[in-house]
């Protein structure tokens, strides 16, 4: 999966929760390929920061807030003059059983995570209706796959891939596109309780067949690619970016052997 930089020059995307670690890769890579891009996320000084780096334009929101998220929709397409493809890469994480999960802890996770998601998508239908255009949202292993102390964040990224299919149905005459990228456990601020105990982070990389934990850059790379006009002809998939976590499974005889 490549994005050409001679193709891509006068595209135009919107990131959303652009500050964290997937986000800002995303926007990196986008902007070295000539591109323009719009990041967008909750901290003013990381988006500056972003932005100086880069050259990205940046708009401060709650990207749950559907009014915020259309303001920043309207404000991309007014600078630019266009917009190709959105991405959601907000999202959080919360490791507990349901009966250990508080009402407020539970919908912090639905507005992070689903309720942004709907915001970009909604957003988008307005936005990309003449011209088409890529959506990407980011949903999880967790959503297809069992995992213990996960009830919250998979009801969250079960929504988010019900909400892809529809809305690829929806807006596929409109020439609008709409896939998810489904990661396993990547190497991020977000997952840092999880990644710096050795004992969690061992039990991690057991269940990822391909022996390594993922990486921002690995997510980054085929959420562009799905943005870019090279999957031009795909719309409502799940691309599963997780080591092998969900489709693939090896025996412990295989893993003590890799050893």
């Amino acid at each position: 999966m490549t994005l050409n930089s001679a193709n891509n020059s006068h595209e135009a995307y919107l990131i959303l929760g652009a500050t964290g670690d997937i986000g800002s890769a995303l926007c990196r890579l986008l902007s070295e390929k000539g591109a323009k891009v719009m990041a967008a996320g909750k901290d003013q000084e990381k988006l500056e920061e972003l932005s100086s780096e880069t050259g990205c334009s940046h708009f401060q929101l709650d990207a749950s807030n559907f009014d915020e998220v259309d303001k920043c929709f309207e404000k991309t397409l007014q600078e630019f003059g266009r917009l190709d493809g959105a991405a959601n890469c907000v999202g959080s994480l919360l490791l507990k059983p349901a009966h250990l999960t508080s009402y407020a802890e539970f919908s912090n996770v639905i507005a992070a995570n689903l309720n942004s998601a709907f915001a970009c998508v909604r957003s988008s239908g307005k936005v990309m209706r003449k011209e088409g255009g890529s959506v990407v949202l980011v949903s999880s292993a967790a959503a297809s796959i069992g995992l213990a102390n996960h009830e919250a964040i998979s009801a969250a990224k079960a929504g988010i891939e019900g909400l892809m299919l529809a809305a690829a149905a929806s807006y596929s005459r409109q020439k609008i596109r709409v896939n998810c990228i489904a990661p396993g456990l990547v190497q991020t601020k977000l997952t840092k309780s999880v990644t710096s105990n050795e004992n969690s982070r061992q039990a991690s990389l057991s269940m990822h067949p391909l022996g390594r934990l993922g990486e921002a850059a690995d997510i980054a790379q085929a959420i562009a690619w799905l943005l870019s006009k090279e999957s031009s002809w795909i719309t409502g998939q799940v691309l599963a970016v997780d080591g092998g976590l969900s489709k693939v499974k090896i025996a412990q005889m295989q893993l003590q052997a890799a050893r």
